[in-house]
């Protein structure tokens, strides 16, 4: 196993010069995480692929889930002898992650992906196509630091998919899109294309979306089990039950994920703005620099509504995502700061026990 091809890149040969000039690292090898159970591993390196798990130094100092390997990342292991087991000792500082916030009211980060260069956007082009949906998934994709790429599924079983499709270039300005279609192969060569060696591309959608369908006609077999849609609301079911990396055979990585029923943001940085270029652009021209574009005289996004230029349902949901995401940035302030105080709490104990 070449370990470029599984993308080990120069941003990661840095790391691991710096890492192997401890002395506790010596034995250790660099691997990357195909599939991840509760905390129960396997890994993929130059030298096979073994089970492994944290050290128990490493579950000690980690303080949340986003501090534990994903699928994808890339840890040093420790193989242990005579057994097809290993042992994670430390977690390569990530390119890219795409994460979003737990189910319930807990605000809680949740990894759904790492160190990928293509986020694949899957949607179907039947009843459960959602524009709105897709806007959502762009935001979160933009803030993750990879490149978003849309797939539109099941082209087949669709009587106006340039309907559909313009409506996709409408919301996701600068993106591309692909039309695909698994049972005549439309679109699947363009998809294939894009996984040279070394490169890694993350599928993400909800239930029925066709993604387990499209990595099997990406590997080119039977790799993932797939399910029908439902009949009577034209969802999904859960086929992929667990995220894991699969090796393509003409190069690349493609993490598959469930399917997801909702999708809750978890950091913004500048996604919002990238995902919505049309009404930032509409917003510069505003009279007031502090616009709200609700009521304020002057506003050439509420203009833009007027004349037929931007969907009002558009700019709706903006402002929904909008507020969304300032919650989650008040909340998440208040955490970070409890979780830094939790951590010199702990170093504060470590000490007192040293020098007693």
């Amino acid at each position: 196993m070449n370990i470029q091809s599984l993308g080990f890149s120069l941003f990661f040969e840095d790391q691991l010069h710096a890492f192997m000039g401890e002395k506790k690292y010596e034995k250790c090898v660099p691997a990357r995480v195909g599939l991840e159970h509760k905390h129960a591993y396997r890994v993929i390196s130059e030298h096979g692929e073994w089970l492994a798990a944290v050290s128990g130094l490493y579950a000690y100092e980690a303080i949340d889930r986003a501090e534990y390997p994903a699928v994808g990342d890339w840890v040093l292991v420790e193989k242990m002898d005579g057994e097809n087991r290993a042992i994670i000792h430390k977690l390569f500082k990530r390119k890219s992650q795409f994460s979003r916030k737990i189910a319930g009211r807990e605000v809680e980060e949740q990894l759904v992906a790492t160190n990928v260069d293509f986020v694949l956007l899957v949607m179907s082009l039947n009843a459960d196509f959602n524009i709105r949906r897709l806007e959502r998934y762009l935001v979160a994709a933009w803030d993750s630091g990879a490149t978003p790429v849309i797939v539109l599924t099941k082209a087949d079983l669709c009587e106006d998919v340039d309907r559909y499709l313009k409506e996709v270039q409408a919301a996701a300005i600068g993106v591309d899109i692909f039309v695909t279609s698994s049972y005549t192969g439309e679109g699947i060569e363009q998809i294939r294309a894009l996984f040279k060696e070394g490169i890694t591309g993350a599928l993400l959608g909800s239930s029925g979306a066709g993604k387990s369908t499209l990595t099997n006609a990406l590997y080119g077999d039977a790799l993932m089990d797939v399910s029908d849609i439902r009949e009577d609301d034209a969802k999904g079911r859960h086929t992929t039950t667990h995220r894991e990396l699969v090796l393509l055979p003409g190069g690349g990585c493609l993490i598959d994920t469930p399917g997801m029923r909702e999708l809750q943001l978890w950091d913004q940085g500048d996604s919002l703005a990238a995902s919505f270029r049309d009404i930032e652009e509409w917003a510069s021209a505003c009279r007031y620099r502090d616009c709200t574009h609700k009521s304020e005289p002057g506003c050439a996004v509420n203009a833009a509504v007027d004349n037929g230029e931007l969907e009002f349902s558009r700019l709706q949901s903006y402002f929904k995502l909008q507020k969304e995401l300032a919650f989650l940035e008040r909340k998440t302030n208040v955490q970070a700061k409890l979780a830094e105080q939790r951590r010199w709490k702990q170093l504060s104990k470590d000490h007192k026990k040293k020098y007693k």
